[in-house]
């Protein structure tokens, strides 16, 4: 089998007769494989599926005389709905194409690359005008498809990288290390982290990059720090809360990677009769609206989501209606701090 051509060389949209060439193999054959029909050999299968893959190809489901067009569905793909971020991002997308012809379809990834790759597949083959997909990160075989869709591409929530066609959202990195300016200028030097397990959630790890880039750069080293799997549960932050406590007693700030188990380590904290900011303060991130009834006011920085799936939307509408209409590549949203009650101010 000959190497295929990678499929950002050539914009035309890709066709059985790439595949075809690229596997050695007639167009029938490789229609047959695509399609699960007929009697094809395991080692004819294996070449055409390979093909396919690093060429990024997508069956197309739309038949007859529709079969050369675009419908007017966006494919968002996100990695949660339980999450709060996200369901915000879809409000501001939603609120974009409601005044257009365009209706957004949501898929979820449950963080898991091999899933993302999956529901990619199945809605690129639907032909959809667009595609807003969170994240920077992918598998080979996703970029090639994206790549090779031939319609826009957002990526949403992240812009430390190198985007496959447009991106709008923050710099994380930025966003860790302009957290842990304010911390260490209200004074506190023993600092803990609790967060998500970072090979799946490449944007919490980027803010923990970011975050011990500038301690580091300070001359102050990270005292603690524990990693879960899971959902963002308060339960979750007042055990992990308690129990990074108990292992180191000097610390005097807690940072967590989202609101949500912050939340958790403020209620233990008040709980345990443990004076915030005092002797011990917190920080989480994601600015989660529904948090704003606790005892206390969680410190805290905006994720921009509305202003992200609302930029993500216009820039897909533009260019869906005006191809020709000049768009920016790259648009990096600002977050803020919001200090709250957990953050001494100085």
């Amino acid at each position: 089998m000959r190497t295929p051509p990678l499929a950002q060389d050539d914009p035309r949209p890709l066709t059985l007769r790439d595949v075809s060439e690229a596997s050695g193999v007639s167009e029938m054959t490789v229609s047959r494989v695509l399609r699960n029909r007929g009697d094809v050999s395991a080692g004819t299968r294996e070449k055409v599926l390979e093909a396919a893959k690093a060429l990024g190809y997508v069956p197309n489901k739309i038949a007859g005389a529709l079969a050369s067009q675009r419908v007017n569905l966006v494919a968002v793909i996100i990695p949660s709905l339980r999450n709060m971020v996200f369901p915000e991002v879809m409000t501001g997308i939603s609120r974009v194409l409601e005044e257009t012809e365009l209706q957004p379809v949501v898929g979820v990834t449950d963080y898991l690359p091999e899933k993302e790759e999956r529901v990619l597949y199945e809605m690129l083959s639907w032909r959809p005008s667009g595609v807003i997909i969170a994240g920077l990160e992918h598998t080979d075989a996703s970029r090639a498809m994206l790549k090779a869709s031939g319609i826009p591409v957002v990526e949403i929530m992240d812009v430390d990288g190198t985007p496959i066609d447009t991106a709008v959202g923050i710099s994380h990195r930025r966003a860790g290390r302009e957290m842990a300016k304010a911390i260490l200028k209200a004074g506190y030097q023993r600092i803990g982290f609790m967060g998500t397990k970072m090979p799946l959630d490449h944007r919490a790890r980027k803010r923990f990059e970011g975050f011990t880039e500038l301690l580091a750069k300070s001359g102050v080293e990270m005292a603690d720090q524990e990693f879960y799997s899971g959902g963002s549960a308060l339960k979750k932050g007042r055990d992990m809360t308690r129990e990074m406590l108990e292992r180191t007693e000097d610390l005097d700030f807690l940072y967590y990677s989202n609101d949500m188990i912050g939340a958790g380590g403020l209620l233990y904290l008040l709980e345990a009769g443990i004076d915030v900011p005092g002797r011990v303060g917190l920080a989480g991130f994601n600015g989660v609206e529904l948090l704003q009834g606790l005892p206390r006011q969680l410190c805290t920085m905006d994720a921009c989501r509305d202003e992200i799936g609302t930029k993500a939307a216009q820039i897909i509408a533009q260019r869906v209606f005006d191809p020709a209409a000049e768009y920016e590549r790259v648009v990096e949203m600002t977050p803020t701090i919001s200090y709250g009650d957990t953050l001494k101010r100085r």
